[in-house]
């Protein structure tokens, strides 16, 4: 089996899963109880929180992480847990992933001023809409790092720039989950209050993610319970994943640039692969400009969903866009970059990470080189 669909999951590492049976085993005990054996299991997590937010670029002694059951998760409590005021504006991307787009969409019926910023071509945000929006009376602006979908990079000190000029006392989060572990990302330089992570997403497990908090950041629970997560995020913890987490994590870091290096090298040598194709309908949306983990195309005149179900057929998987809206009619994010419905029906969406390689990519030329001149013809 070839897989090309690792910004939907991914393998997680054998060190991973070693690390959740042992915990499971031999670390049993509820982090809250008060006997020795869970007390040093609230030490481990206490430590825990100091190395994600020293690989993020944080203070360790101030800044603050929550764990929980993932990024969907991260996203909804940054967001209303975010939300005090409805005589304030909060500002979103047309890009963002469901899980932030439609808790925004769901404050929208709440009755708060939500706004959102558009797309540019290049899949990048509007940075001028953005600072047409901002104003004095902005609270709290939600931007993702790394676009799901096309794998566009946003500028993230950029942006925290026009909100300072523009909107200094606005909460900044970012739903960091296809850039946390594989590419360069410093909360302190980008003046980050709120990061979105997810364990799946960097070879850990489902069911286990954080947000960053940065200090003197304000934010609400949105669920109760007995209070656990500094009264945020109540639940009995879930030690193994989150140490499991915490291994991932720790891989992925130690080895950003190594895998980085090895994706571009996979994404240049796909892309042009992909030209040698010559088929005059295809456009790459994914340029040397974006990440190197997700390359978005399309070619017009077929259906992505058809070429993602043949080359199912050849145990090569692909994606058509984000697995979270996967049974969604369009696609917001490429209507918004203004590519037309004709176009977008033939999109696919090729998402590596560092275990695949060149051979993989050379049967799934060879795969679309025969569907595009016979299945399709």
């Amino acid at each position: 089996m070839i897989y090309f669909d690792n910004a939907a999951t991914t393998l997680p590492y054998k060190e991973v899963v070693d690390t959740y049976k042992k915990t499971c085993i031999e670390s049993f005990y509820n982090p809250s109880a008060t006997y020795h054996p869970a007390f040093n299991l609230f030490k481990d997590l206490s430590a825990a929180r100091k190395t994600i937010i020293r690989f993020l670029g944080g203070d360790i002694d101030n800044d603050n992480i929550i764990f929980t059951s993932g990024a969907t998760e991260s996203d909804n409590l940054a967001i209303f847990g975010s939300c005090f005021n409805k005589n304030k504006k909060y500002l979103f991307s047309v890009g963002e992933h469901p899980a932030v787009f439609n808790s925004a969409m769901e404050l929208k019926n709440r009755g708060y001023n939500v706004q959102l910023i558009n797309l540019q071509k290049n899949g990048q945000i509007d940075y001028a809409d953005l600072e047409s929006k901002c104003d004095e009376n902005v609270c709290f602006v939600s931007i993702m790092s790394v676009n799901n979908e096309t794998g566009a990079i946003n500028d993230l000190e950029k942006i925290r720039n026009i909100i300072d000029k523009k909107s200094p006392n606005s909460v900044f989060h970012v739903d960091a989950v296809q850039g946390f572990g594989k590419i360069d990302l410093n909360v302190k330089k980008c003046k980050i209050n709120l990061l979105s992570m997810s364990g799946h997403k960097i070879h850990g497990l489902k069911g286990v993610g954080a947000l960053y908090i940065s200090k003197g950041t304000r934010l609400k629970n949105i669920n109760y319970g007995g209070g656990q997560e500094f009264n945020l995020r109540s639940g009995t913890i879930n030690y193994p994943g989150i140490i499991s987490f915490l291994k991932a994590t720790q891989i992925s870091f130690e080895n950003m640039q190594e895998n980085y290096t090895k994706v571009l090298g996979l994404k240049e040598y796909l892309l042009e692969q992909l030209n040698n194709l010559n088929f005059k309908n295809l456009h790459i949306v994914s340029d040397k400009t974006y990440s190197p983990y997700i390359v978005s195309l399309f070619f017009e005149g077929n259906r992505g969903e058809t070429i993602m179900r043949y080359l199912d057929s050849k145990n090569i998987l692909v994606g058509t866009g984000s697995a979270c809206s996967s049974s969604k009619v369009g696609n917001r994010v490429l209507e918004n970059m203004k590519y037309t419905q004709k176009q977008i029906l033939g999109a696919i969406r090729i998402s590596f990470c560092a275990s695949n390689a060149k051979s993989e990519i050379d049967n799934l030329i060879s795969e679309l080189k025969y569907y595009l001149a016979n299945i399709n013809a």
